[in-house]
C-alpha cells in the first residue's frame, strides 16, 4: 500500500532566498504526526508546497501515490484539506454554508448541494461539535467556535490527510485540548494528520510520531520518548530544560528552567 504522503527531495524558497533547503519524509495511512520547530524553520513553507499552493524548486510531492503536479486542485482536495493558522472570512457566511464550502471539490461545474452534499455537512459539524452553531454567522464566533467550523468544513471534503496549521493557536487552553481531542477520535477513525504544533507538550501527548525540523532540515523523526530530549530540545531551540515522564500516561512532557 502507498504511504498517503511521500515528500521527495524537496527543496523549497520564495524568489532567491531559501526555506527548505532538503526534506525527504513519509506519512503512513493513518499516522498521526505532529512538525516541531522553532518558528521560521520552515513548517508553514512545508505545508504549502504539501497543498500546492507554492510550487517546490526541486523534488516531489506524493499524496496517495499520485505526484501532486498531475493532479488539478479539485482532484487534490478530493485527497487533502487543509486548516490554516488563520480563516478569514469576507462575509459573515453562516457557520453551516462555510461547512458546505467543503463540499465543492466533489461538485461539477454547476452542479448545486443536494440532500447527501448537506447530509455529509452536518455530519461533519457534529463529528467537531458545531452543529448548534449552523445559523450563526462565521465572524460572531469565538476563536475556538470558528476553529472547530473550519475543521468540519476539512472533514466535509471526505478526505483521506488533514493539514494543521498551529491548529490551537489563539485559543485558551481548553479549546486547545477540545481540538486536539476531537483531531485524535477522526485519526483513531483512520484520517491521516499532519500538523505543525509549537506546544511540545501536547504534541508528545496528542502525535504518534513527532518531525523535529531546524532552518528547514529535519534534525529528527520518530516517537515522543525518542524525540522529547533534553540533547535535542537544546540542540535545536538553544534552552535548556527538563523531561520527565508522565505517571499515567507514560509520555514525555517539558519542564522548563528560567
Amino acid at each position: 500500500m502507498n504511504p498517503i504522503l511521500e515528500v521527495k527531495n524537496l527543496r523549497l524558497g520564495y524568489g532567491n532566498r531559501s526555506v527548505v533547503p532538503q526534506m525527504e519524509f513519509s506519512l503512513k495511512n493513518g499516522d498521526f504526526l505532529a512538525i516541531v520547530g522553532p518558528n521560521g524553520s520552515g513548517k508553514t513553507t512545508l505545508l504549502r508546497a504539501i497543498s500546492k499552493v507554492l510550487k517546490p524548486k526541486t523534488g516531489m510531492v506524493y499524496v496517495d501515490g499520485s505526484e501532486i503536479v498531475l493532479l488539478n486542485r479539485r482532484s487534490l482536495a478530493q485527497k487533502v484539506a487543509v486548516v490554516p493558522q488563520e480563516s478569514l472570512m469576507a462575509f459573515s457566511f453562516t457557520a453551516l454554508q462555510v461547512v458546505m464550502m467543503g463540499r465543492t471539490p466533489h461538485l461539477s461545474r454547476w452542479q448545486t448541494e443536494g440532500a447527501l452534499d448537506y447530509g455529509i455537512a452536518k455530519d461533519a459539524m457534529q463529528m467537531a461539535n458545531c452543529w448548534h452553531l449552523r445559523d450563526r454567522p462565521i465572524n460572531e464566533l469565538s476563536g475556538g467556535e470558528k476553529q472547530r467550523v473550519i475543521i468540519a468544513q476539512a472533514l466535509a471534503q471526505e478526505p483521506k490527510l488533514i493539514l494543521l496549521d498551529e491548529p490551537t493557536l489563539h485559543l485558551d487552553i481548553g479549546q486547545q485540548l477540545e481540538i486536539m481531542e476531537l483531531l485524535k477520535r477522526l485519526n483513531a477513525d483512520g484520517l491521516s494528520v499532519l500538523a505543525v504544533l509549537h506546544d511540545l507538550n501536547i504534541a508528545a501527548y496528542y502525535a504518534d510520531q513527532l518531525m523535529l525540523v531546524k532552518e528547514g532540515r529535519i534534525e529528527a523523526v520518530g516517537s515522543p520518548q525518542e524525540i522529547i530530549t533534553e540533547d535535542n530540545i537544546r540542540r535545536v531551540f538553544g534552552i535548556t530544560v527538563e523531561v520527565k515522564k508522565h505517571s499515567l500516561t507514560e509520555k514525555p512532557y517539558v519542564m522548563f528552567i528560567i
